[in-house]
């Protein structure tokens, strides 16, 4: 049976593209392609957020880029962790992390 999808909450985004980007360089379609394997397709990334969100992160020093050929022979922007985005992917996986004991604690309540 086929995972159900669903909306990623705000801040997810940002999590889940560093993530992606821990073992190695990706460009926009195979960093979109890593959050629906680590999700388990529960998440499906879309361009018009994806994007935005890359340039965003750029921006922020979380992420650089170079441009190169993908694996279909395209000219592609390849992203990379920074330093900076190394430490940002360990302060949101810890916040994450509490949000998410504190949910499931809720959710355990009667």
């Amino acid at each position: 049976m086929a995972q159900e999808q669903t909306p990623l909450l705000q801040g997810t985004l940002d999590l889940l593209i560093l993530k992606s980007l821990a073992l190695q360089q990706m460009h926009g379609l195979g960093i979109a392609r890593r959050v629906g394997q680590i999700t388990r397709e529960t998440f499906q990334v879309k361009p018009g957020s994806l994007f935005p969100a890359l340039h965003r992160m750029e921006q922020e020093g979380w992420l650089t880029s170079t441009w190169g050929e993908s694996e279909t022979n395209r000219k592609a922007k390849y992203y990379r962790l920074t330093k900076a985005g190394r430490r940002q992917l360990e302060t949101e996986t810890e916040r994450w992390g509490r949000i998410s004991l504190a949910i499931s604690h809720a959710l355990e309540t009667p």
